[in-house]
């Protein structure tokens, strides 16, 4: 089968995501070393920023497994970043929240942030960031409204919009 040209640009499009996405991961963790946290850490500090969450919300929130959540957020807890309390919805699921550590934490790493995106933007245009944000937006909704397969004979990956693995798998590696 050959690509049409829409095809090709969006190649194009999903390479320069991906290096974008390790600068990111390299920006992150500048940002939150003097923290004495990782990206990983500061992407579950930042979910609970609006109040407690279910780890399987930030998980559903940030495209991440549950799993690699749960994982972060204990290591937050043994730190006294995070703590958990009962969740009234659903007697398993405990809520994760932000304690006066983890909200100094992620003050800092904020603050950080703040003064690292100003600098970002001013390189920018404001109009091109709104109309990329658009369409990134329709690519990830393009993207979750097909199924895609792997390999015809053996394994598919996600179904859609269901965020579940399916038999066959590997299991992602997250740096949440």
């Amino acid at each position: 089968m050959r690509r049409t040209d829409t095809s090709e640009t969006f190649t194009a499009l999903v390479l320069e995501v991906f290096r974008l996405n390790g600068r990111l991961l390299s920006a992150g963790e500048g940002l939150t070393g003097p923290a004495g946290q990782t990206s990983a850490r500061w992407q579950v500090l930042g979910a609970l920023n609006e109040g407690p969450r279910t780890v399987a919300d930030i998980g559903r929130r940030m495209g991440l497994t549950r799993q690699s959540v749960q994982r972060t957020a204990d290591l937050l807890e043994a730190d006294g970043l995070v703590s958990y309390a009962s969740n009234p919805a659903h007697q398993r699921a405990q809520l994760a929240t932000l304690t006066q550590r983890g909200r100094a934490t992620l003050d800092a790493i904020t603050k950080r942030q703040i003064e690292w995106a100003n600098q970002i933007a001013s390189r920018l245009v404001d109009g091109d960031l709104q109309r990329t944000i658009r369409t990134l937006q329709q690519v990830r909704d393009a993207i979750d409204a097909l199924p895609v397969s792997v390999d015809r004979t053996s394994r598919t990956t996600r179904s859609a919009g269901t965020g579940r693995r399916l038999p066959g798998r590997p299991k992602r590696r997250s740096s949440l």
